[in-house]
């Protein structure tokens, strides 16, 4: 599985636990760190758990590797690292305090909605 798809992958499974605003951003040539984020959130801790809890069992269904999750007792920010696509699951007021988004604010942006099979 690519990065791109990857990140697409990790997208559906926290759309299918009702995560809300999920978006990819593309950090190739951005960032280090990944080519790919994916953000989004849960409006409590119980489903910022189940987006988590259920991206790391698909994970483990499609043999796509889990590098570390961070943050998944207090269920404010849990990074889910898959190695060159990191995901960020956040709790809504934590998301809106931290502006992942906007820290980030050169990367081409994708949702679930938008052409993500374009060419970027």
């Amino acid at each position: 599985m690519t990065s791109k798809e990857t990140a697409y992958f990790a997208a559906e499974t926290a759309d299918q636990k009702n995560a809300h605003d999920i978006v990819m951003l593309n950090m190739q040539g951005i960032s280090i760190m990944a080519d790919y984020f994916v953000i989004c959130h849960g409006n409590s801790e119980k489903q910022v758990q189940a987006i988590a809890r259920a991206l790391k069992e698909e994970a483990g269904e499609k043999e796509v590797s889990i590098k570390r999750i961070e943050g998944f007792n207090n269920a404010r920010w849990v990074l889910v690292d898959l190695g060159y696509v990191i995901v960020h699951i956040f709790h809504k007021e934590d998301r809106d305090y931290y502006k992942l988004e906007k820290l980030w604010g050169d990367a081409p942006v994708f949702t679930l909605e938008s052409n993500f099979s374009s060419g970027q």
